[in-house]
Protein backbone atom coordinates (compact mmCIF):
# COMPACT_ATOMS: atom_id res chain seq x y z
CA UNK A 1 0.00 0.00 0.00
CA UNK A 2 1.84 3.09 -0.69
CA UNK A 3 1.56 5.68 1.45
CA UNK A 4 -0.71 8.94 1.07
CA UNK A 5 1.24 12.28 0.86
CA UNK A 6 0.47 14.71 2.49
CA UNK A 7 -0.94 17.80 1.27
CA UNK A 8 0.85 20.74 0.41
CA UNK A 9 -0.66 23.79 1.69
CA UNK A 10 -2.54 26.03 -0.37
CA UNK A 11 -3.04 22.63 -3.09
CA UNK A 12 -6.78 22.20 -3.52
CA UNK A 13 -8.35 18.72 -1.56
CA UNK A 14 -11.58 17.86 -1.38
CA UNK A 15 -14.21 19.45 0.60
CA UNK A 16 -15.00 18.21 4.09
CA UNK A 17 -18.37 16.74 4.56
CA UNK A 18 -18.90 18.69 8.29
CA UNK A 19 -20.96 22.30 8.25
CA UNK A 20 -18.26 24.93 8.08
CA UNK A 21 -16.86 26.21 11.61
CA UNK A 22 -18.08 29.98 12.50
CA UNK A 23 -15.98 32.02 14.32
CA UNK A 24 -16.97 34.02 17.32
CA UNK A 25 -15.63 36.56 18.71
CA UNK A 26 -16.31 38.14 22.17
CA UNK A 27 -15.68 41.72 23.27
CA UNK A 28 -15.93 42.89 27.34
CA UNK A 29 -17.73 45.53 27.99
CA UNK A 30 -15.34 47.75 30.44
CA UNK A 31 -16.98 50.01 32.70
CA UNK A 32 -16.64 53.18 31.35
CA UNK A 33 -14.05 55.69 33.39
CA UNK A 34 -16.05 58.22 35.70
CA UNK A 35 -16.69 61.43 33.75
CA UNK A 36 -14.30 64.15 34.82
CA UNK A 37 -15.47 66.47 37.42
CA UNK A 38 -16.93 66.43 41.13
CA UNK A 39 -19.43 63.27 41.91
CA UNK A 40 -22.31 63.07 44.35
CA UNK A 41 -21.62 61.95 47.34
CA UNK A 42 -23.41 58.35 48.37
CA UNK A 43 -25.30 58.29 51.00
CA UNK A 44 -25.59 54.91 53.11
CA UNK A 45 -27.56 54.42 56.40
CA UNK A 46 -27.45 51.45 58.62
CA UNK A 47 -29.00 49.82 61.48
CA UNK A 48 -25.69 51.29 63.74
CA UNK A 49 -25.78 54.95 62.01
CA UNK A 50 -27.59 57.56 64.41
CA UNK A 51 -27.54 59.72 61.63
CA UNK A 52 -27.38 60.36 58.10
CA UNK A 53 -26.54 62.93 55.48
CA UNK A 54 -29.35 63.16 53.04
CA UNK A 55 -28.25 65.86 50.75
CA UNK A 56 -25.29 67.93 50.39
CA UNK A 57 -24.20 70.80 48.19
CA UNK A 58 -20.80 72.28 48.07
CA UNK A 59 -20.96 74.69 51.23
CA UNK A 60 -23.02 72.70 53.32
CA UNK A 61 -24.82 70.02 54.44
CA UNK A 62 -28.69 69.05 56.35
CA UNK A 63 -28.26 66.20 59.18
CA UNK A 64 -31.44 64.70 60.68
CA UNK A 65 -31.13 62.04 63.56
CA UNK A 66 -32.73 58.83 63.06
CA UNK A 67 -35.35 57.54 65.90
CA UNK A 68 -33.70 55.87 69.18
CA UNK A 69 -34.29 52.03 68.51
CA UNK A 70 -36.73 50.94 71.18
CA UNK A 71 -35.03 47.95 72.79
CA UNK A 72 -32.04 51.25 73.50
CA UNK A 73 -34.79 52.70 74.71
CA UNK A 74 -35.57 50.29 77.43
CA UNK A 75 -32.69 49.59 78.39
CA UNK A 76 -31.79 52.85 79.25
CA UNK A 77 -35.33 53.21 81.24
CA UNK A 78 -34.29 49.72 82.97
CA UNK A 79 -31.12 50.74 84.41
CA UNK A 80 -32.93 53.91 85.36
CA UNK A 81 -35.32 52.36 87.48
CA UNK A 82 -32.72 49.90 88.93
CA UNK A 83 -30.22 53.39 89.94
CA UNK A 84 -33.87 54.77 91.14
CA UNK A 85 -35.17 51.96 93.80
CA UNK A 86 -31.07 51.35 94.79
CA UNK A 87 -31.02 55.21 96.00
CA UNK A 88 -34.21 54.55 97.53
CA UNK A 89 -33.49 51.67 99.20
CA UNK A 90 -30.25 53.28 100.74
CA UNK A 91 -31.77 56.39 101.69
CA UNK A 92 -34.71 54.46 104.02
CA UNK A 93 -31.61 52.12 105.26
CA UNK A 94 -29.56 55.54 106.47
CA UNK A 95 -32.93 57.00 107.75
CA UNK A 96 -34.05 53.57 109.80
CA UNK A 97 -30.31 53.51 111.11
CA UNK A 98 -29.25 57.14 111.79
CA UNK A 99 -32.74 58.93 112.58
CA UNK A 100 -33.63 59.99 115.86
CA UNK A 101 -37.22 59.03 115.30
CA UNK A 102 -36.55 54.85 116.34
CA UNK A 103 -34.25 55.73 119.21
CA UNK A 104 -34.50 54.21 122.45
CA UNK A 105 -36.34 55.77 124.93
CA UNK A 106 -37.64 52.74 126.89
CA UNK A 107 -36.54 49.88 127.79
CA UNK A 108 -38.65 46.83 128.83
CA UNK A 109 -37.19 44.27 131.16
CA UNK A 110 -39.14 40.47 130.79
CA UNK A 111 -38.18 37.33 133.04
CA UNK A 112 -36.51 38.46 135.27
CA UNK A 113 -36.41 37.00 139.19
CA UNK A 114 -33.03 36.97 140.69
CA UNK A 115 -31.71 39.75 139.08
CA UNK A 116 -33.57 42.94 140.22
CA UNK A 117 -34.75 45.36 136.97
CA UNK A 118 -33.19 48.46 138.03
CA UNK A 119 -30.07 46.74 138.16
CA UNK A 120 -30.86 45.73 134.75
CA UNK A 121 -31.73 48.30 133.50
CA UNK A 122 -28.53 50.58 135.08
CA UNK A 123 -26.59 48.23 133.10
CA UNK A 124 -28.81 48.75 129.84
CA UNK A 125 -28.45 52.47 130.16
CA UNK A 126 -25.69 52.87 127.18
CA UNK A 127 -28.33 51.50 124.74
CA UNK A 128 -30.48 54.51 125.47
CA UNK A 129 -30.22 57.23 122.52
CA UNK A 130 -29.14 54.50 120.24
CA UNK A 131 -31.46 53.23 116.79
CA UNK A 132 -33.34 50.18 117.55
CA UNK A 133 -32.10 48.94 114.19
CA UNK A 134 -28.95 48.98 115.27
CA UNK A 135 -29.18 46.93 118.47
CA UNK A 136 -28.97 43.07 118.58
CA UNK A 137 -28.74 39.98 121.09
CA UNK A 138 -25.11 40.53 121.51
CA UNK A 139 -25.00 44.19 122.42
CA UNK A 140 -27.30 43.08 125.41
CA UNK A 141 -25.44 40.26 126.70
CA UNK A 142 -22.21 42.00 126.51
CA UNK A 143 -23.68 44.51 129.38
CA UNK A 144 -25.18 41.72 131.31
CA UNK A 145 -22.46 40.02 131.20
CA UNK A 146 -21.65 40.63 134.97
CA UNK A 147 -25.05 38.91 136.49
CA UNK A 148 -24.30 35.39 137.39
CA UNK A 149 -28.24 34.54 136.55
CA UNK A 150 -28.28 35.49 133.46
CA UNK A 151 -27.97 32.90 130.99
CA UNK A 152 -28.88 34.02 127.84
CA UNK A 153 -30.86 37.30 126.73
CA UNK A 154 -33.58 37.53 123.77
CA UNK A 155 -33.66 41.69 122.19
CA UNK A 156 -36.98 42.78 120.20
CA UNK A 157 -37.72 45.92 118.96
CA UNK A 158 -41.00 47.75 120.00
CA UNK A 159 -40.89 50.86 117.68
CA UNK A 160 -40.88 53.20 117.81
CA UNK A 161 -39.01 53.86 120.66
CA UNK A 162 -38.51 50.76 123.21
CA UNK A 163 -36.60 48.11 123.54
CA UNK A 164 -37.98 44.96 124.47
CA UNK A 165 -35.46 42.59 126.63
CA UNK A 166 -36.24 39.07 128.29
CA UNK A 167 -33.80 37.54 130.61
CA UNK A 168 -33.26 33.95 130.38
CA UNK A 169 -32.07 33.16 133.71
CA UNK A 170 -29.88 29.89 135.25
CA UNK A 171 -32.21 27.72 137.55
CA UNK A 172 -31.20 27.23 141.13
CA UNK A 173 -31.34 23.83 142.42
CA UNK A 174 -30.19 24.33 146.14
CA UNK A 175 -28.96 26.61 148.94
CA UNK A 176 -25.38 26.85 150.54
CA UNK A 177 -25.10 28.42 153.57
CA UNK A 178 -21.74 30.20 154.55
CA UNK A 179 -21.36 33.11 157.12
CA UNK A 180 -24.92 33.60 157.98
CA UNK A 181 -25.69 34.12 153.84
CA UNK A 182 -27.94 31.93 152.43
CA UNK A 183 -26.57 31.69 148.62
CA UNK A 184 -28.27 30.09 146.02
CA UNK A 185 -26.93 27.66 143.27
CA UNK A 186 -27.17 26.07 140.19
CA UNK A 187 -26.74 22.51 139.00
CA UNK A 188 -22.53 23.32 137.93
CA UNK A 189 -22.21 25.43 141.24
CA UNK A 190 -22.39 28.48 140.49
CA UNK A 191 -23.44 31.27 142.79
CA UNK A 192 -26.38 33.03 141.65
CA UNK A 193 -27.33 35.24 144.26
CA UNK A 194 -28.07 35.15 148.24
CA UNK A 195 -30.86 35.75 149.84
CA UNK A 196 -30.99 37.62 153.23
CA UNK A 197 -32.78 34.62 155.09
CA UNK A 198 -33.64 30.79 154.65
CA UNK A 199 -36.97 31.04 154.16
CA UNK A 200 -36.47 33.43 151.21
CA UNK A 201 -35.19 30.36 149.53
CA UNK A 202 -37.73 27.20 148.93
CA UNK A 203 -34.62 24.81 148.07
CA UNK A 204 -33.03 22.44 149.59
CA UNK A 205 -29.96 23.44 151.79
CA UNK A 206 -26.59 21.18 151.42
CA UNK A 207 -24.39 21.25 154.09
CA UNK A 208 -20.48 21.99 154.27
CA UNK A 209 -21.13 25.64 153.01
CA UNK A 210 -19.27 26.74 149.59
CA UNK A 211 -16.99 23.59 149.67
CA UNK A 212 -19.25 21.66 149.51
CA UNK A 213 -19.70 22.50 145.37
CA UNK A 214 -15.64 20.69 145.44
CA UNK A 215 -16.89 17.16 146.71
CA UNK A 216 -16.83 14.13 144.61
CA UNK A 217 -20.61 13.58 146.01
CA UNK A 218 -21.80 17.18 144.53
CA UNK A 219 -22.19 16.33 141.33
CA UNK A 220 -24.58 13.31 142.40
CA UNK A 221 -26.63 15.63 143.93
CA UNK A 222 -26.61 18.88 141.81
CA UNK A 223 -28.08 16.02 139.27
CA UNK A 224 -30.49 14.81 141.24
CA UNK A 225 -32.36 17.86 142.86
CA UNK A 226 -32.24 19.36 138.61
CA UNK A 227 -34.25 16.47 137.52
CA UNK A 228 -36.49 17.00 139.87
CA UNK A 229 -39.64 18.67 139.13
CA UNK A 230 -39.41 22.93 140.76
CA UNK A 231 -42.69 21.76 142.54
CA UNK A 232 -40.92 18.60 144.18
CA UNK A 233 -38.24 20.84 144.45
CA UNK A 234 -39.56 23.60 146.50
CA UNK A 235 -40.88 20.52 148.74
CA UNK A 236 -37.24 19.94 149.92
CA UNK A 237 -35.16 21.08 153.03
CA UNK A 238 -32.59 19.39 152.90
CA UNK A 239 -30.15 17.23 150.42
CA UNK A 240 -27.18 15.08 150.93
CA UNK A 241 -25.00 11.94 149.98
CA UNK A 242 -22.77 10.09 152.15
CA UNK A 243 -21.46 8.77 148.61
CA UNK A 244 -22.25 9.26 145.13
CA UNK A 245 -24.71 5.81 145.47
CA UNK A 246 -26.26 7.27 148.56
CA UNK A 247 -28.19 10.34 147.36
CA UNK A 248 -30.69 11.70 150.19
CA UNK A 249 -33.05 14.01 150.24
CA UNK A 250 -35.12 15.73 153.53
CA UNK A 251 -38.77 16.57 152.52
CA UNK A 252 -40.67 19.89 154.38
CA UNK A 253 -42.59 17.21 156.59
CA UNK A 254 -40.02 15.46 157.89
CA UNK A 255 -40.59 12.56 155.02
CA UNK A 256 -37.18 10.86 153.45
CA UNK A 257 -36.51 10.12 149.82
CA UNK A 258 -33.92 7.51 149.43
CA UNK A 259 -32.77 8.46 145.69
CA UNK A 260 -29.35 6.34 145.81
CA UNK A 261 -27.14 6.96 142.88
CA UNK A 262 -27.70 9.64 140.13
CA UNK A 263 -28.80 7.12 137.62
CA UNK A 264 -32.54 6.59 136.02
CA UNK A 265 -32.92 10.36 137.44
CA UNK A 266 -36.09 10.78 135.18
CA UNK A 267 -37.53 7.97 136.06
CA UNK A 268 -37.24 8.14 139.53
CA UNK A 269 -38.87 11.65 139.40
CA UNK A 270 -41.83 10.19 137.78
CA UNK A 271 -41.97 7.51 140.45
CA UNK A 272 -41.45 9.84 143.46
CA UNK A 273 -43.91 12.19 141.63
CA UNK A 274 -46.93 9.45 141.96
CA UNK A 275 -45.72 8.29 145.47
CA UNK A 276 -46.02 11.89 147.06
CA UNK A 277 -49.81 11.83 146.06
CA UNK A 278 -51.12 8.93 147.58
CA UNK A 279 -53.03 9.69 150.64
CA UNK A 280 -51.78 9.20 153.89
CA UNK A 281 -51.44 6.24 155.55
CA UNK A 282 -51.50 4.54 159.18
CA UNK A 283 -49.35 4.28 159.51
CA UNK A 284 -47.82 7.01 157.86
CA UNK A 285 -44.82 6.76 155.33
CA UNK A 286 -41.49 7.88 156.60
CA UNK A 287 -39.30 7.28 153.52
CA UNK A 288 -39.95 6.47 149.94
CA UNK A 289 -37.18 4.50 148.68
CA UNK A 290 -37.01 5.46 144.81
CA UNK A 291 -33.38 4.03 144.59
CA UNK A 292 -34.75 0.69 142.00
CA UNK A 293 -37.51 2.78 139.94
CA UNK A 294 -39.14 -0.28 139.22
CA UNK A 295 -39.89 -1.66 142.38
CA UNK A 296 -40.40 1.33 144.76
CA UNK A 297 -40.57 0.68 148.18
CA UNK A 298 -42.55 2.61 150.75
CA UNK A 299 -41.80 2.10 155.07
Amino acid sequence: MTPRRPRKPGMPGKQSPLAPVETITAEKNLPSEPPAGPQEDRVTASREAPIALLERDHDAATVIAFPEPPGRRRRKWWLAGIIGTVALVAGLIAYLVFSPALAVRTLDVQGNQLVPEDQITAALAPLLGTSLTRIGDDDVRVLLDGFPPVKDVSVAAAPPSTLSVTVIERTPVAVLESDGKFILIDAEGRQLTTVADRESAALPLIDGGTNAVNSEVFSSIADVLAALPADIRKRLVHASAGSIDSVELKLTDGKTIFWGSAEENAEKSRVIGALLTIPEQDPPVKVYDVSTPSRPVTR
